[in-house]
């Protein structure tokens, strides 16, 4: 395995090597990352939507979703919330704001475009139709919480995540072998999902999924029957949800992996 000084420099390379890619593959890699994402919130919400035990639910959930993570990180895909670790790269010298600020654009812009598509596939091929539509009803319920949050709340709750999700990411990286990547992203990730921690790119799929399940007559009455918010916007989705939320990722990536710096690398140079 690589020691934590050699993670940090191995990501203070990655990070510049990321920011000189080109405009399209960034797009390209970001629109599969968002997919792997999406599909484990699919999978997510697929598994636990009848699940009456809030603690059996969140524990199904964190045995799912990082595979997505892991799948991120062995295609070689562009995560935005991993990448908001590229300040150490800044830190290093060896890319510059401008260049972070670039790759961030494309890698968010694509994230969305794969999330949200699987989100419409989902919601209009029929997939939300498990237990008589009940998915769909449940998909609402979990994006009327997330958007119902307080800005603050938005914020730390994405701090708490994106703490665990560049671990998770970091602790890959010091594996040489597939396995050790897989379980090095797994356990961090995992912690998030069963606390209830928020991710902006995994928000791009459980939102969207209820904005377009709510364009469906169906969907929509069965919600409102059972007295669960059936009308959603875009606007509520951004304004309360994805900006705090992205904020909060956005520093949380940047805490953990200066502190890293601070602590290993720049002592190891010194």
């Amino acid at each position: 395995m690589l020691t934590p000084v050699e993670i940090v420099q191995y990501y203070a390379e990655a990070g510049a090597k990321k920011c000189a890619a080109p405009g399209l593959k960034l797009l390209l890699l970001g629109i599969l990352a968002g997919f792997l994402i999406g599909m484990g919130s699919a999978v997510t919400n697929t598994a636990t939507h009848s699940i009456e035990s809030v603690g059996v639910a969140r524990m199904v959930a964190g045995l799912l979703f990082p595979f997505g993570l892991g799948i991120v990180i062995l295609t070689g895909a562009e995560l935005f919330t991993g990448n908001c670790m590229i300040p150490v790269s800044l830190a290093e010298g060896k890319a510059g704001c401008f260049h972070m600020l670039r790759n961030w654009f494309w890698v968010y812009f694509g994230n969305f475009i794969g999330a949200a598509l699987l989100a419409a596939a989902c919601a209009y091929s029929g997939q939300l139709d498990h237990s008589g539509g009940y998915l769909a009803v449940y998909t609402m319920k979990v994006a009327a919480a997330k958007c119902g949050l307080s800005f603050w709340s938005g914020v730390v709750l994405g701090i708490l995540c994106n703490l665990l999700v560049c671990l998770g990411v970091l602790c890959s990286f010091s594996a040489k072998d597939t396995t050790g990547r897989i379980l090095g992203a797994y356990i961090p990730v995992a912690f998030f999902v069963i606390c209830g921690f928020e991710h902006c790119v995994a928000n791009m799929y459980y939102i969207p999924a209820a904005i377009f399940a709510s364009y469906i007559p169906e969907y929509a009455a069965q919600a409102a029957a059972l007295g669960v918010q059936s009308t959603f916007t875009w606007g509520e989705f951004i304004v309360n949800n994805l900006i705090p939320v992205t904020i909060g990722n956005i520093i949380a990536g940047a805490m953990v992996i200066m502190l890293l710096w601070a602590a290993h690398w720049r002592r190891g140079k010194a």
